[in-house]
């Protein structure tokens, strides 16, 4: 039995998994030392995100289990990824508190489950900060799991900043479960 903390992800330069190939089985920060440029993936085990930039900045996808032929077409992104970064599973509870300003201003509520809008559930306009205290989450801009996502482990969020956006809203948030490895 694989050990579930340990991930697998193979890179190709190219679409449809041609060209050279990396394989990774931890976080990068910078693939550039290892392709030019990564345009499709095979995701062996593990859950992944993925940045359009160095250094886990730009726009994040989320990958599971896997083939992504072409991150171009599956994504709707105008590069390739640059950078990526393996979600450890988490088995336990999920505790996250979010806040409707930044730096934990506005109203506070605390949620243990995914929130497909926190204006129909919480009557807040958005999330603009938060403190995840359990769990893996993900963060979607627009209600219903909809727009551009961002991960969030263990800590405080004063703020959202996504590689020089700041100032990010969201809308709607979900765990990553155990059962998406």
């Amino acid at each position: 039995m694989t050990n579930m903390n340990m991930g697998k992800i193979t890179f190709y330069e190219e679409r449809n998994f041609q060209g050279r190939s990396y394989d990774c089985n931890s976080d990068c920060s910078d693939m550039s030392s290892y392709l030019s440029k990564s345009q499709s993936c095979r995701v062996h085990s593990g859950c992944w995100m993925m940045y359009e930039r160095n250094n886990y900045m730009g726009n994040q996808y989320f990958l599971k289990r896997g083939e992504y032929p072409d991150f171009m077409q599956h994504f709707g992104m105008s590069d390739s990824i640059r950078s990526c970064r393996m979600i450890p599973m988490h088995r336990g509870n999920y505790r996250m508190r979010i806040y409707e300003r930044e730096s934990f201003g506005g109203q506070m509520h605390e949620i243990m489950d995914d929130c497909d809008s926190v204006m129909d559930r919480y009557r807040m306009s958005s999330c603009m900060s938060c403190n995840v205290m359990e769990g893996h989450w993900l963060m979607y801009e627009q209600p219903h799991f909809r727009g551009r996502m961002m991960y969030m482990r263990p800590g405080e969020y004063r703020n959202f900043n996504m590689g020089g956006m700041s100032g990010m809203r969201f809308m709607s948030m979900r765990r990553i479960m155990d059962s998406w490895y």
